[in-house]
């Protein structure tokens, strides 16, 4: 494997000059699509859950849309993997574009978010950077990614496992026993295809509101007990954004932390998205504030995991910490261990870097080897 290979790949295996459909329908890209396999043959694992794996490092939800993308991400080595949040019913995506540049030196801090806009293009380069990213939580019908996450799980090596991502649906009516009842069946249906971790979407903006599910205590302690209440043992993560207050974050892992198995932490941090003329970056109603993720959220991300860590232990709570947020290079993925993370988690940094779990595992001098596949694209898509 040259070296020339492990640098900063110029095409995302996500391509944000594409549409959501056709990034569906052709990717991934990059290289995810150059049919190499990293292979890991190292004997030591950790435990997620009761599953071994080799590495506690992974991709979240969000930028693996199919089963195409879930499989090249367990080639290159990436050992756990989030299939992308589903819901109970077929659900549209925001319009094009969908992932932007954002232009910002240094830390988002939430003071920051709620003063002044950010500008952003999408103009991307290969150093570390952040992007907001605005899809609205899109999902296929059941039927399709029911199907299609079941023939994931075949794909999976010795020591990988994938994670279900889902999350439920408001009917618009303001019925919250309905909201409750989309919750279960949506895990439900998740379950079904036997993939055997869940994850809960608590930190996107989704039904129309910027309060996010996972602030309202109550109602999550609700949603989370009718969910354990249907799947049983099957391990339940719940995904989290920053929690400003302290005080809040506190009462959540008090009255939630041990109901179920993991927290993760943290997801984007939402802010006003402008161009570079001070317009509305992102066409469309509801869509001036987007989540910024990269490198301007890392520092939220490892205080949420020491935060967590911190209250674990305060608390008496046993769970499992997975932490992300800016994490782009082996430095960052230490930084988040020593933090106190149990697990690690790389969106915008693996999307532009295919061997990212390959570099740590060489820094750990785990014995890894890359198969020299044959570069071949399935299309010849260009966009118009």
């Amino acid at each position: 494997m040259g070296k020339k290979r492990l640098e900063f790949n110029r095409e995302p295996f996500y391509d944000p000059s594409r549409t959501y459909a056709d990034n569906m329908k052709y990717g991934p890209f990059g290289g995810f699509a150059d049919r190499k396999k990293v292979i890991t043959s190292e004997d030591p694992s950790f435990d997620l859950f009761g599953y071994s794996v080799h590495l506690p490092f992974g991709i979240p939800a969000g930028p693996l849309l199919n089963g195409r993308f879930v499989k090249a991400a367990l080639d290159k080595g990436f050992d756990i993997v989030v299939y992308k949040t589903v819901r109970s019913r077929i659900y549209p995506c925001h319009p094009w574009p969908n992932v932007l540049r954002v232009k910002i030196r240094g830390n988002l801090t939430v003071k920051m978010s709620k003063e002044r806009p950010l500008v952003a293009d999408s103009h991307f380069n290969t150093k570390q950077f952040s992007i907001t990213n605005s899809f609205g939580v899109p999902s296929r019908d059941p039927d399709v990614w029911q199907k299609d996450l079941a023939n994931v799980l075949s794909w999976a090596k010795k020591k990988q496992v994938v994670i279900g991502s889902f999350q439920g649906t408001a009917k618009g009516d303001g019925n919250i026993d309905s909201y409750i009842r989309d919750w279960v069946l949506t895990a439900d249906l998740v379950r079904k295809t036997g993939v055997p971790i869940l994850e809960a979407n608590l930190s996107c903006p989704n039904e129309g509101t910027s309060h996010l599910l996972c602030f309202d205590i109550d109602r999550t302690k609700k949603i989370v007990y009718a969910i354990k209440s249907k799947i049983g043992n099957t391990p339940l993560i719940l995904k989290l954004a920053l929690f400003p207050d302290d005080k809040v974050l506190k009462k959540f892992v008090k009255e939630i932390g041990s109901m179920v198995e993991g927290l993760a932490a943290i997801n984007t941090i939402p802010a006003q998205i402008v161009d570079g003329k001070y317009n509305q970056a992102l066409p469309g109603t509801g869509r001036l504030r987007s989540g910024v993720c990269g490198h301007a959220i890392k520092w939220a991300g490892l205080e949420m995991v020491q935060r967590l860590k911190r209250l674990k232990t305060e608390l008496s709570v046993n769970y499992t910490i997975i932490g992300g947020g800016g994490v782009f290079n082996i430095d960052d993925f230490h930084m988040y261990k020593r933090a106190g993370a149990d697990c690690v988690m790389s969106a915008t940094g693996s999307m532009w870097n295919p061997y990212l779990a390959y570099d740590i595992k060489k820094s750990l001098k785990l014995s890894v080897t890359v198969s020299q596949g044959n570069y071949a694209r399935r299309n010849h898509y260009r966009s118009s």
